[in-house]
């Protein structure tokens, strides 16, 4: 693992250890950096929250279990990222906007030949969306819509109208993820990452196209009969993933898997 933080005493009345002070942006996007990949190369990561008792939402949305230390990563993940990829239920659940160009960042980004801000990809097999919304609209980096060469005709005329660009990544009106992760990757967009939903990031594990989980295990439990973070049919043998990286703040753990 490349860094642990200690984990805090919750129930202690004493002043707070110099470790335990709140790490800067640029510690983040240290612990957090994207490996070193081949010209050929890509490599999606996902990030997710969880309460203790596996709930990855509550009320169909991810941020009341969220909290300020996860807000602060899920912005140094996008802020790393090319393309932050989604599904077409999250967008509509979560409100998306386009992402937006961070001075905080923008030195690192130009280091990497990355444009000021990563673009969205909206994964849709539909394309039931508003594109009169800002994402498709008044983006920073015009939005993709990743959908099949069977999608309604009407319905991707009216993305390209809107200013988005149509990505077509599977035969019939559902999207082939593995092939989303490649066409993505020749337009550049190498640095990849999902925010899910949990039946998007369930068909990137299926097709065994995830290379890295950051996942925020948050000190809540939830019960009732919310998603887990990844949903779909199961595979036929558990993937395994090994730990690169573990920061802990105000209960929460903050983990990171990557592929073996």
């Amino acid at each position: 693992m490349r860094r642990l933080f200690p984990v805090t005493d919750q129930t202690s009345a004493s002043p707070r250890d110099p470790a335990d002070r709140e790490w800067s942006l640029d510690e983040l996007a240290e612990a957090y950096a994207y490996p070193e990949l081949a010209a050929d190369g890509h490599w999606l990561r996902a990030n997710m929250v969880s309460t203790l008792d596996g709930a990855a939402q509550h009320d169909g949305r991810s941020q009341p279990i969220s909290g300020e230390t996860d807000m602060r990563i899920f912005g140094t993940l996008r802020a790393l990222a090319d393309v932050v990829v989604v599904g077409a239920e999250t967008v509509r659940q979560e409100g998306y906007r386009p992402a937006r160009a961070r001075e905080a960042f923008a030195a690192r980004r130009a280091a990497s030949g990355q444009g000021p801000a990563p673009a969205i990809a909206v994964v849709t097999a539909s394309l039931d969306l508003d594109f009169s919304l800002p994402l498709f609209t008044s983006p920073l980096v015009p939005t993709l819509v990743v959908t099949g060469a069977a999608a309604p005709a009407a319905r991707v005329a009216e993305a390209v109208g809107a200013g988005a660009e149509v990505v077509v990544a599977g035969e019939g009106a559902g999207v082939d993820t593995a092939r989303a992760v490649r066409e993505l990757a020749a337009r550049g967009l190498r640095r990849q990452l999902t925010e899910g939903g949990p039946r998007l990031l369930g068909q990137f594990v299926a097709a065994d196209a995830l290379d890295e989980l950051c996942l925020t295990i948050s000190p809540m439990l939830a019960a009732g009969g919310a998603q887990r973070i990844a949903g779909g049919p199961s595979v036929t043998v558990p993937h395994r993933l090994a730990p690169a990286c573990v920061l802990e703040e105000a209960g929460f753990l903050f983990t990171s898997y990557r592929r073996i």
